[in-house]
């Protein structure tokens, strides 16, 4: 049985050995030349202002889960509508009854002023 995890190990290998030889190489031949143009922060051609580790408002990560959430939800009717011929009507009415818990999901988030942005 180890024989077979042979060409992974090899592989592991190969591929520290060139990422430790491609850093290496671009520390002893790359140009070192600093100055205070170069090192400092660079904010899209803006001056930086303020800390760069600011707090976030909580409801930037509520409006970001529930994207990922009904974004994952969207997906996953993708095999349903390729497979809904097979499925027949049992497979119709699982999704029917998906689909309304995802719009209760919705509308109970857009009742509660979860995707408001202030």
């Amino acid at each position: 049985m180890p024989e077979g995890y042979l060409p992974i190990l090899v592989m592991v290998v190969v591929a520290g050995g060139f990422a430790a030889i491609a850093l290496g190489v671009s520390a002893l031949l790359g140009p070192r030349r600093h100055n205070a143009a170069k090192d400092a922060p660079y904010e899209s051609g803006i001056l930086p202002f303020g800390d760069a580790r600011r707090r976030f408002p909580v409801q930037f990560y509520v409006i970001a889960v529930l994207f990922i959430l009904f974004d994952v939800e969207v997906i996953l009717m993708y095999p349903w509508a390729v497979s809904a011929r097979r499925l027949g009507v049992f497979g119709l009415v699982e999704m029917a009854i998906f689909i309304v818990i995802l719009l209760v999901g919705f509308v109970y988030a857009w009742k509660n002023d979860a995707f408001k942005w202030q």
